[in-house]
């Protein structure tokens, strides 16, 4: 993924969760699935990337929850670094050697996160009420795994909250939805993430790449010869009595056959519950 915005209510008793909508921004010619229940992995729901075998956004129907961004910087790029869509796969297979709560997922990731070109990393319990961000970047600092607060948040290709234009714009116009009612509808979701607009120069961040590329990045919905938006995610949780209620839908470019039509209007959509206890998610 390379822009995604969400708003995370964990404190909530009734209503949304979680609503995120994201878009997935990647060479054309990289073959991936699009979203479904994983043959090898049944409880998994995602898309996959069919030349490194991760992903880059998917959940569990027991309430599991990764997406990933990539952190730009291109002089630091190494081509024999390992795929970094693993990251999310590995924690939705939930293998039983891996810690089981997204802190702890995180801090085992940390500690091997230099061998990996530049990432963001969110993981998530639903259950648990708990979604914690990582990045191997940025400063120092700022790098230690952590919880992420109440509220509207956005990631896209530096630290969370960077204020790029395309985020902060992206941001405002979920946390207005969001404010209007709790359960947006997911088509409204993907319908704000399809914005081509670039931002003026003046507000364009210099992240090493020319004026002409940065200025085509800017936009949410990327369109260029090579590279581009390939798929829009909205996903949405809610709250209801003693389960959780999931709502995604998928717009993208690829049937699954990998011949590409841009821009794409291929949707898949899935609901599913998740139980858990209402008890449980009371946090004072």
């Amino acid at each position: 993924m390379c822009l995604i915005v969400f708003d995370w209510r964990p404190r909530a008793s009734d209503g949304a969760l979680s609503t995120l909508a994201a878009n997935r921004d990647e060479f054309l010619r990289r073959n991936a699935a699009p979203l479904q229940w994983w043959k090898d992995a049944p409880e998994v729901l995602a898309g996959r990337d069919l030349v490194g075998g991760g992903t880059w956004l998917g959940m569990t129907r027991g309430g599991r929850f990764a997406a990933l961004t990539n952190y730009r910087a291109p002089h630091e790029m190494r081509p024999d670094a390992p795929t970094r869509g693993t990251l999310v796969s590995r924690w939705l297979t939930g293998a039983p050697d891996l810690p089981d709560t997204p802190l702890a997922y995180l801090d085992e990731v940390a500690r091997a996160g230099d061998l990996y070109n530049g990432f963001n990393l969110i993981i998530g319990d639903w259950t648990r009420r708990e979604l914690a961000w990582y990045c191997n970047r940025g400063n120092r600092a700022d790098r230690a795994p952590a919880l992420l607060p109440d509220g509207t948040h956005g990631i896209s290709n530096a630290v969370l909250d960077t204020p790029w234009p395309k985020l902060v714009h992206k941001r405002a116009e979920l946390a207005q939805q969001v404010a209007n009612g709790p359960d947006v509808p997911l088509d409204t979701l993907i319908e704000i993430m399809r914005d081509p607009r670039v931002a003026p120069d003046a507000q364009l961040p210099a992240t090493g790449i020319p004026l002409e590329r940065e200025r085509a990045l800017s936009a949410a919905f990327i369109d260029t010869p090579d590279y581009g938006t390939r798929g829009t995610t909205a996903l949405r949780v809610r709250v209801s009595g003693e389960q959780l209620d999931v709502q995604v839908c998928e717009r993208s470019d690829d049937d699954g056959s990998h011949r590409i039509k841009r821009p794409g209007g291929f949707e898949r959509r899935e609901h599913y519950t998740v139980s858990a206890t209402v008890g449980s998610f009371d946090r004072a």
